[in-house]
């Protein structure tokens, strides 16, 4: 077998994309890294990651950072291994971009930091995984309604501005505050400004001592964006496999992985398939989500936010995405619009954990008519707003009268935006939830102020708040 020759040169760059000849047969392996080092003028060496063998001689690979002022004749030299990045207890509170080199102005990490491929296959089948379970979150709509699993994958799927940032943030909150676990952040194309707003956050929350950040933003190259997601996922699998801890793995968003991976595809010369896509999207998706998964007796807890272009739910990188997961929550624009936060859709949320065997029978009951009362309440919209609530017969007027409390007690403040709001963040245990909404379907609150029940937390917060606005309104009639 000849020997692998280790040096090459550029021959071709079309943007992210650089082609490279070597001298002899022996091609490096695709996936595998190709190193370009810095001229005179200095700065960082450039790596590419091989994409495909164009002939005995020529490879065609993708850039993992900006190739401005790259030049034909340049040389390469080729590792013959995955990209790697460090891992373990040195990234902990760093910021780092797609190569691992941190980007938070602090101390360069050790140079016996602890290296990783971001390419590794997923666990077998016939592994031992760690237990299931609830993960309890704290949100009311969320424990209720789509319940997420220990161990498993959940997706936020809307589309701008409908909160998907903000929420993702209090997942985290909510991580180190209960379960004293790792996070792991990936910023897939998200914007710096959010970056920044993020880090600055969780510095002064405290909870940057137990995450790690990894950025490939929206002003980076798109090979920088593509692989992101498999830098972070190779950050938690050490913490999974070898100190075998719980990891909170958060991704926003997905859906910029896959648009940078529809670049990429474009920028090689492959055939586009449905809506422009990729002809690779399903087993791109496939690669990053089984991954995904509890192993060596710890879990690994994905909650992915998902862009929904122009709200199109039926969109081909959406429903890639959707068939992998356990819960998917659906944020709704008209929802945000009307002031509901978090906008989660409780009619068009799912879990596969919303199932008598696994979170009661009790708790399953209370949902199914939660949901009965919410669909109802949607269904009379229409004629309510053309004929208003008195035109309705008294069985539904009740239903509606309830189904609008149930609606405001499933806003909630939330602890990251106590700094906007003025209102403190409040974190719900799923036995409360579930004690309020039993209390609200079965009449408790029907003479309350509607206001009374939007965003609080438990019951008892809502039954103060209107034992105070009632307090006021007698001050007032008695003046």
């Amino acid at each position: 077998m000849p020997q692998r020759i280790e040096t090459g040169e550029v021959v071709a760059v079309r943007g992210a994309v650089v082609d490279v000849r070597f001298a002899e047969a022996a091609l490096p392996p695709v996936e595998s890294a190709l190193v370009i080092d810095p001229g005179e003028d200095g700065g960082e060496p450039l790596l590419l990651e091989v994409q495909s063998h164009l002939d005995t001689r020529t490879v065609r690979a993708v850039a993992l950072a900006a190739t401005t002022g790259l030049r034909r004749h340049v040389g390469v030299r080729a590792t013959g291994e995955p990209v790697t990045v460090p891992v373990g207890e040195a990234v902990l509170g760093r910021l780092i971009d797609v190569r691992g080199a941190v980007r938070d102005e602090k101390a360069a990490l050790a140079p016996n930091t602890p290296r990783r491929p971001i390419h590794a296959p997923p666990p077998a089948l016939i592994q031992p995984h760690a237990a299931g379970g609830l993960f309890e979150t704290g949100i009311k709509v969320i424990d209720f309604f789509a319940p997420l699993p220990q161990g498993g994958k959940a997706a936020m799927f809307g589309g701008a501005g409908v909160g998907k940032t903000v929420l993702v943030m209090e997942l985290i909150h909510a991580m180190v505050e209960k379960y004293r676990g790792i996070s792991v952040f990936a910023g897939i194309g998200e914007r710096s400004r959010e970056g920044h707003e993020l880090l600055t956050e969780m510095d002064r929350s405290g909870v940057l001592a137990r995450t790690v950040l990894v950025y490939g933003q929206m002003n980076e190259p798109p090979g920088a964006r593509w692989r992101v997601p498999m830098t972070a996922l190779s950050i938690a699998e050490h913490f999974r496999d070898e100190k075998h801890q719980n990891v909170l793995l958060l991704m926003d968003n997905v859906f910029r992985f896959l648009q940078a991976g529809a670049e990429i595809s474009s920028l090689l010369g492959r055939l586009p398939s449905r809506v422009g896509y990729q002809p690779t999207l399903a087993s791109e998706v496939a690669a990053l989500e089984e991954r995904i998964a509890s192993a060596a007796g710890a879990a690994v807890t994905a909650i992915q936010a998902v862009y929904v272009p122009a709200d199109d739910f039926t969109d081909p990188a959406v429903t890639a995405i959707s068939s992998h997961m356990d819960s998917a929550l659906v944020l709704s624009r008209t929802l945000a619009a009307e002031g509901f936060y978090p906008a989660v859709d409780p009619l068009a949320s799912s879990s596969v954990l919303v199932d008598p065997a696994i979170v009661g029978e009790a708790h399953y009951a209370l949902a199914e008519r939660a949901r009965q009362a919410l669909a109802r309440f949607k269904e009379l919209q229409d004629i309510i707003a053309l004929l208003g609530v008195d035109e309705l017969g008294p069985e539904d007027r009740l239903t509606v009268r309830r189904a609008r409390r149930l609606q405001r007690f499933f806003s909630q403040p939330f602890a990251v935006t106590e700094a906007f709001t003025g209102i403190a963040g409040r974190s719900v245990a799923r036995a409360d939830t579930l004690a309020g909404v039993k209390a609200i379907l079965d009449g408790a609150a029907d003479d309350w102020a509607e206001d009374s029940l939007y965003m609080v937390g438990t019951l008892a917060d809502a039954a103060a708040k209107e034992d105070a606005a009632k307090a006021g309104s007698d001050g007032k009639a008695a003046a």
